[in-house]
């Protein structure tokens, strides 16, 4: 399984940014893919993450109003549509997999993940 992740780089306050995730090499199926990120010092957070059958997102309460999720089912392709940056939102970005429905957007429950992508909000 590789999920790379792309579209990190250095953004000033306000500005935006997005992170795309290719994902390959599945062999067996996953309820909702999407993004975790890490902060310097902190514990993982789940961001958001959509499923894959019926395209049902989940997005958590600190970045509703700035983040979006999408996909391109063709191109096995999900994005991270990042508005509004803060320097807060500094971190490594994850793309990963949750295997059910209870479990998604929580890090310990993971299915896979890959190397991340780093995000860096800065004047």
């Amino acid at each position: 399984v590789q999920l790379q992740a792309s579209g990190g780089g250095l953004v000033q306050p306000g500005g935006s940014l997005r992170l795309a995730c290719t994902a390959s090499g599945f062999t067996k199926d996953y309820y909702a893919i999407g993004w975790v990120r890490q902060a310097p010092g902190k514990e993982r957070e789940g961001l958001s993450c959509i499923s894959r059958r019926d395209s049902k997102i989940y997005v958590a309460d600190s970045v509703k109003d700035r983040f979006t999720i999408s996909k391109d089912n063709i191109k096995d392709t999900v994005y991270l549509q990042m508005n509004s940056l803060k320097p807060e939102d500094t971190a490594v970005y994850y793309c990963a997999t949750w295997g059910t429905s209870l479990s998604v957007l929580d890090p310990q429950d993971m299915d896979y993940w890959g190397k991340g992508t780093l995000v860096t909000v800065s004047s």
